[in-house]
This record gives C-alpha cells, sequence and structure tokens, in this order.
C-alpha cells in the first residue's frame, strides 16, 4: 500500500491528468495508492488546492474525495490485500525485479494507527460487482464487445485461412451460444472475403426442439445468408435407443446424451463431405461445469466461445442485435436472449414450451460465473468467495441459497476436468481462460475435498 502525502496545487485539465498518474502507478507496483492532497483553501497567494483524496487499487479508482469542499474530509475504502499478493505471485517480471531490490533486509517501519473514524460501518465499504465478466456501462460494453468480437474473428480468419478450408458447418439450436458462434462466423468470413454461403448452418430438430427455438434459428441463417440446413435427428436415435436396448420413455442421460452425439456426428460427416470443418459453440461457463455431453457438443475443430462466459453471451448477442440493419435478424436475437437457456433434449411441456431449463438444473449462472471469476483469478478459496457473493447478491440470493450452488459448482468443477483436459482450440479473449494448453493446468483426477469441505463448514 504506497502512500503520498501530496501538496499538489490545482490547474487547469490537471485532476485528470493526476488520476490517470495515480491509476497507472497502482497498476505498475500491483498495489493500492492512497492519495491526498493539501487541504481545500490551505492557501490563496499564488497556488490553490482542492482538498482532493483518490484510493486506487491495481489500475482501478476505487474511491476519491469531492472536491472544492469547506471543512475536514475523509475517504474510506476497502483494500484487497489478498488479490495482490496473488497478482503479485503470479507476475513473473514483479517477481523477478523485487528478488533483485530486496537482496538486502527492506527496513521496518512501526507506525501507529489512529482508530477508524466514527460511523464507518464493519461490513465491506467496497462495492463488489455481482457480474465480473461484464462490462458497467454502454460505453464500456460498446469498446469491450468490439475488442472481443474481433478477438474471436480473428482466431477463427486466422484458423480457416492456415488449413486453408473455405466452409465451416455449425450446429444452430436458436440458444445462446449457436447464434454467437454464427454471428462470429460470419465476421470472419466477411474478413477473409468468403461468401458466407460457405457457413453451412444445420438446425437438427430433436425429441425437445421447441417451435420458438427452430423459428428463430431458421430466421437467423436466412437473414445472415448462411447456407440453411435442416436434418432431423428423430428417426436416427430412435434407431440408435433400438441398438443399444435403450427405452426411450426413459428420460435419462443415456436419452439425452444419445441426442447430442448424433447432432455431432452429422456436423463432422457434412464437414467431411463438404471439406470444411466444424465450429465449436460451447461457452467458458459450460466448460466450468462440464455441461456438455462428452465426444458430442464437447467436441469440434476450432471452439470459438471457449473463453467467452455465458453472462457475457448474452451481452454479445445483444450488442448485434442493436448494431443490425436486419430488422428479422434483430428481432430474432433479442428473442434468443429472452428465450430460457436449454439444452432441449426433453420434450416440451403440454403446450409446447421447455421444459428443460438449464438453470434449474445446475444453478444460476450469474452465480456461477461470479465463482468461476474469483476462484481463477486470484485463487480464491471458497469461504472467501461465499463472503464475496453474500456482499454481491445480498439482495438477490440468501446465504443459504448461495451456499447450495457454491458446493455444487465445486463438485463439478473438480469431477468434469476430464472434459476440459481434451478441448478443441479456441481464442483466449479475457484474463480467465481454461485451455489446458494456456493458462489452467489441472490433472483429471484432482480431487474436491478440501473444497467441498470449506463449504460445508460455512
Amino acid at each position: 500500500i504506497l502512500l503520498n502525502l501530496s501538496a499538489s496545487d490545482d490547474l487547469i485539465g490537471k485532476y485528470d491528468y493526476l488520476r490517470n498518474l495515480i491509476s497507472q502507478q497502482s497498476a505498475r507496483c500491483i498495489a493500492a495508492y492512497i492519495y491526498a492532497s493539501a487541504g481545500f483553501g490551505e492557501s490563496s497567494t499564488d497556488l490553490v488546492f482542492d482538498g482532493k483524496a483518490i484510493i486506487a487499487e491495481n489500475g482501478t479508482i476505487l474511491s476519491s474525495s469531492p472536491r472544492w469542499k469547506e471543512g475536514t474530509q475523509s475517504v474510506v475504502c476497502d483494500i484487497d490485500v489478498e488479490n495482490l499478493n496473488r497478482d503479485r505471485m503470479h507476475m513473473g517480471s514483479f517477481h523477478d525485479c523485487a528478488q533483485a531490490e530486496l537482496a538486502e533486509p527492506a527496513p521496518t517501519v512501526k507506525v501507529d494507527l489512529a482508530p477508524a473514524p466514527a460511523g464507518i460501518p464493519e461490513q465491506l465499504v467496497r462495492t463488489v460487482d455481482p457480474h465480473p465478466f461484464v462490462p458497467a456501462s454502454d460505453k464500456e460494453i460498446d469498446i469491450r464487445a468490439t475488442e472481443i468480437i474481433n478477438i474471436q474473428a480473428s482466431g477463427l480468419a486466422r484458423r480457416l485461412a492456415a488449413t486453408g478450408c473455405r466452409n465451416l458447418v455449425v450446429g444452430i439450436s436458436g440458444g445462446l451460444d449457436s447464434t454467437l458462434a454464427l454471428l462470429v462466423a460470419t465476421r470472419a468470413f466477411d474478413r477473409l472475403k468468403l461468401p458466407r454461403t460457405g457457413i453451412i448452418g444445420i438446425t437438427m430438430p430433436g425429441f425437445g426442439t421447441t417451435g420458438r427455438t427452430h423459428s428463430n434459428a431458421l430466421t437467423l441463417m436466412e437473414g445472415l445468408g448462411v447456407t440453411s440446413r435442416e436434418i432431423g435427428i428423430g428417426n436416427a436415435v430412435m434407431q440408435h435407443f433400438a441398438d443399444i436396448g435403450h427405452n426411450p420413455e426413459v428420460h435419462d442421460v443415456t436419452y439425452e446424451n444419445s441426442q447430442a452425439r448424433e447432432r455431432t456426428q452429422i456436423l463432422m460427416d457434412v464437414a467431411n463431405r463438404e471439406n470444411g470443418m466444424v465450429l465449436g459453440t460451447g461457452d467458458l461457463s459450460e466448460l466450468a461445469l462440464g455441461w456438455a455431453t462428452y465426444n458430442g457438443d464437447h467436441m469440434s475443430m476450432y471452439g470459438v466461445n471457449a473463453s467467452v462466459p455465458k453472462t457475457l453471451v448474452k451481452y454479445l448477442v445483444r450488442w448485434f442485435a442493436d448494431r443490425s440493419d436486419n430488422p428479422a435478424v434483430a428481432n430474432a436475437l433479442h428473442d434468443i436472449i429472452d428465450t430460457p437457456i436449454s439444452p432441449e433434449l426433453i420434450p416440451a411441456d403440454a403446450e409446447g414450451n421447455i421444459a428443460q431449463k438449464t438453470e434449474d438444473l445446475v444453478g444460476p449462472y450469474e452465480l456461477h460465473d461470479f465463482f468461476l471469476y474469483h476462484m481463477l483469478r486470484f485463487g480464491s478459496s471458497p469461504r472467501r468467495i461465499y463472503f464475496l457473493a453474500t456482499q454481491a447478491f445480498k439482495d438477490s440470493y440468501t446465504p443459504e441459497t448461495i451456499r447450495h450452488w457454491l458446493r455444487i459448482f465445486f463438485r463439478r468443477f473438480f469431477n468434469q476436468q476430464f472434459k476440459r483436459s481434451c478441448l478443441p482450440d479456441g481464442p483466449k479473449v479475457g484474463s480467465v481462460c481454461l485451455s489446458p494448453r494456456g493458462d489452467w493446468r489441472m490433472p483429471s483426477d484432482a480431487t474436491s475435498t478440501l473444497w467441498l469441505r470449506e463449504v460445508d463448514s460455512l
């Protein structure tokens, strides 16, 4: 924690420059930076002071005082020292520099701290963002979405160019993930100046497909100008049930996964026939939870959404919808956003609505994405994640609900690692990634015992 007791006077435009300096210095040092200037009205001879105080942490301004205000004032904010220490350990250049500079023991200065001012609450003062993957403002969303889409499209375009591939096969379900993959694919083809008809979108109605998702899939493919095909999987899956002796009235994991694997087989075989490659659609949240059929939708030649979490997928699709000049495509995209998330592997209800809702089974994605971010980005323990989640979602979920889904998150995260150990290639877009060739090295037989024990002790 760096303390800067300053007597820097005020000039036109200097305040914004100062805030940038403080933010950047806190990032360079992977530290908290606390700045306090001379008080308001301290002088008027030739220099004037506005009485500013600023607290920054690792590149982010956490809090600042109002300027030009009479009387004594203080700014209070929480500093996350544990996260700073974790980042310092993982930043190789910082670690090397620290070793070189601290060849001799560092001097220690003892400081007696005064009691905290009266009226400061005991809970966290800082705000804990419940959606850490999602930009906070519309301006940030536009900047971030543009960058993410460019990373995804560039990675895919490079893979297509390197392999000399001019055809791409993608399964279109009418859900969020396949929609984003298709939108990115059109960007990649436009960048390579390839006709969009080389993108073969295939909708594969099964036992749980609803009219809503099927209609949106067809509208989207037609509006984007890609080649649209429809191949029903019902007869093939029923034949498979007969071959393996499975009762189709039993809607168990065999019933569900047989459909997912049949769809993947179709995509792979069409790709062979068209001399193309299969584009994966699964997202980061599904990879974390293992919510994919092994050697089904788990497999592709390139996973374009592999490091995009579910909460961010929705914002990216909305970003495309708001910028579409095709009303039919925009309407379809907005309806896809409003459609409950589902693999649609169980038959619809009597009214034809989706009966199998993913978040009823594995839990709210906004919670799981929060858990995932703090576990991977900062190496946080279950106890720490739980505490932060109760702060971030205090108006949305009870502590009991958070604890319940946190346990499921850690149990699934550990026992589904084997699926992540053999993932197809895919572009990294943010600070969190589960690629076995990149940031995440974890044995498939790692045990969750200690993590679950800590959750149970909360």
